[in-house]
This record gives C-alpha cells, structure tokens and sequence, in this order.
C-alpha cells in the first residue's frame, strides 16, 4: 500500500479549541471501535473531552490540521513520579483520520508534544497500545519510543460502552 502523497499541504499543531469537540469525540468513538471493537457511551464521552477542553488540569488535547481541517488529534495527560521528582506526560486518544494516515500527522503532533514535554522537566513521555495493534508499536518504535517493562493492571468501576 502505499502512502498518501501531502508534501504540497500545509500541516500545522496546535493546542485542541472548543471549536475542535466534535471532531475528538469522533476520533474517540472511531479509535475505540477500530482498535477495540468497543462502542462508547456517545454522551459520557461528549462530557470526558468537554471536561478536559475546559479544564487544562485534566490533561490537554493538542489538534494536527492539514490545510485548516483537523486529522489527528491526541490527549496529554501528566502523572507524578515521586521517585524521579518530575511528571510523566502520557499520550492518549490517538487517532489519525484514515485519508490522513501515513502522512506525517502523528509525527508532526508527537514531535510538538515531545518538545513541550522536554522544556517543561517531564521525566518521559508514555503511552499504552493494544498488544495486537503492530503498525502503532511500529511507529512508536521509529520515533523512538521503547516497550516499557511494566505491565498494566486494571480494575473497571465505570462502564465505558453502550
């Protein structure tokens, strides 16, 4: 397959607007059911990017837009390391518009991001992918990202899905 040719459109990376909630919803919505096969509860999704958009304490969507229409957009949100005395910025909510993949989109967006994290003191960038999902660890990978030797361990309390 071969990669869509954007080298004439003009890509930028900003911080997420109100203006950009539709879209990261529907980012979420289609990421859950692409990588999951997991349908979200449409209005306590609506409520969880609303409530980071007007709450920077949250965590900080951050938008790629190719000639002013989004098609990537990502979640950043910070945990406290006390051994290292720095936060780890996490990346979540990927998502990529399909006619937009394998066109720089999350590279332009992980790069900001990685900046961001490197002049504020972050001690790492993480993130979590599905076990099966090898073209995201494959692009992780080439960004230079490694697999962590942690593994994640859950207990639900909030039913996500419809």
């Amino acid at each position: 397959m071969t990669a869509p040719d954007h080298t004439h459109d003009a890509l930028t990376v900003g911080p997420a607007e109100l203006d950009d909630h539709a879209f990261l919803v529907a980012c979420n919505q289609a990421m859950a059911w692409e990588t999951e096969q997991r349908r979200l509860d449409p209005e306590r999704l609506s409520n969880g990017v609303m409530a980071v958009l007007t709450d920077p304490a949250k965590g900080r969507y951050f938008v790629a837009r190719r000639d002013g229409r989004a098609v990537a957009g990502l979640l950043i949100t910070h945990e406290w390391s006390d051994w290292r005395n720095a936060q780890f910025w996490w990346i979540q909510s990927v998502y990529v518009v399909p006619e937009a993949r394998r066109g720089g989109a999350f590279r332009a967006l992980y790069r900001q991001v990685e900046s961001l994290a490197i002049a504020s003191g972050a001690c790492a960038l993480r993130l979590y992918v599905e076990r099966d999902n090898s073209r995201a660890q494959s692009t992780y990978s080439s960004l230079g990202m490694h697999q962590s030797h942690y593994q994640m361990f859950e207990r639900t309390y909030i039913d996500t899905e419809v």
